[in-house]
C-alpha cells in the first residue's frame, strides 16, 4: 500500500509540472504492481481545490471520479483533534494539518511509502515511493 499525497496528485494532474513524468511513471508502476492507494479525506479536498483553482473545475472533477478507486480513510473528530495536536507539537510553519493527517493516517494503516513531492514525509520518517521492487 502506498500513501498519495496532494503533491503527486497535482503533478499528476498537470502536464506542465516538473514533476509530472516522474509521477505518471511512479503511480503507473504501483497500479502495474498490484499497490493499493490510500488517502484521506482532507487530501481529496485540498487536491480538488488546488485542482478547481490553477487546472479548472474539469480536472477537480476528474479527480474527485478517479479517487473512488482509492482506499480513503474518512477523518473522524479524534483523527482530526490528534492531528491539531501533532501539528501544534511539530512547530513547523510550513507544515499543515493535512500534512500531519497524512502522518497519522499512514502509521494507523502501517504505510511506510508516499507518493509525494513533499520533503515533510521523509522528515516524519517515512519513504518516498521510488517504484523500486522491494520497497
Amino acid at each position: 500500500m502506498i500513501f498519495l499525497d496532494t503533491s503527486a496528485i497535482y503533478a499528476l494532474a498537470n502536464a506542465r509540472d516538473p514533476n509530472n513524468g516522474n509521477a505518471l511513471n511512479l503511480f503507473h508502476r504501483a497500479i502495474e504492481g498490484g499497490e493499493a492507494i490510500l488517502t484521506h479525506n482532507y487530501v481529496l479536498a485540498e487536491a480538488a481545490a488546488l485542482l478547481q483553482h490553477r487546472l479548472g473545475l474539469l480536472q477537480a472533477v476528474r479527480f474527485l471520479k478517479e479517487a473512488e478507486n482509492f482506499q480513503v480513510h474518512w477523518v473522524g473528530p479524534e483523527d482530526h483533534q490528534n492531528a491539531v495536536i501533532l501539528l501544534e507539537e511539530r512547530n513547523r510553519r510550513g507544515l499543515s494539518l493535512v500534512d500531519c493527517m497524512s502522518f497519522l493516517v499512514m502509521r494507523r494503516y502501517g504505510v511506510g511509502q508516499v507518493l509525494a513531492f513533499d520533503p515533510d514525509f521523509e522528515r516524519e520518517g517515512f519513504t518516498v515511493y521510488s517504484g523500486a521492487d522491494g520497497l
